[in-house]
């Protein structure tokens, strides 16, 4: 079973600098990554940075395709005009298909604000005390927010977002 988990940062660069920790906690087998990507929201901008991680050894990543969808339901929707809005309604539903409902999606976007960042992960096997442990002393005032993902959730996320080599 996979889990989206999503640390949120009260600091816009904060998020960065997390990446150590999930790579110093995935290099001690306490969480299997397959994919990440990064939000960085300075106080003084209107919309947040985006970056996906592209270090990333495996085949479980899932590509831009499902970064940017998510993203864009999450900060982008909001600023969309409503004629827009039933290709949206569709999108959104296509997300509650493979497990991430409208709750986390609102939850994300009221927790992710300017001057914050937040850490996007999709993992598996993770020693869950340690990690919220290892995130907690290592960014202070770290916020999680997880959904997880069913097995055939997974399989139908990675079947509509993974982009072919």
């Amino acid at each position: 079973m996979a889990t989206l988990t999503v640390w949120k940062f009260p600091e816009a660069d904060a998020a960065e600098r997390a990446t150590q920790t999930l790579a110093s906690l995935q290099a001690q087998n306490l969480i299997t990554v397959q994919d990440e990507a990064i939000i960085t929201w300075p106080q003084d901008k209107k919309k947040p940075k985006t970056v996906q991680e592209h270090n990333l050894v495996g085949t479980g990543a899932l590509g831009g395709g499902f970064w940017g969808l998510l993203f864009g339901l999450i900060f982008f929707v909001p600023l969309i005009g409503a004629a827009v809005g039933a290709a949206i309604g569709a999108l959104s539903g296509s997300m509650v298909d493979v497990g991430i409902d409208d709750d986390f999606i609102k939850q994300v976007r009221q927790e992710v604000t300017p001057g914050t960042s937040a850490l996007f992960v999709l993992s598996s096997d993770a020693v869950e005390d340690r990690v919220l442990e290892a995130f907690k002393e290592g960014n202070p005032g770290a916020t999680l927010i997880a959904t997880n993902l069913s097995k055939e959730q997974e399989a139908n996320l990675r079947k509509a977002f993974s982009e072919a080599d």
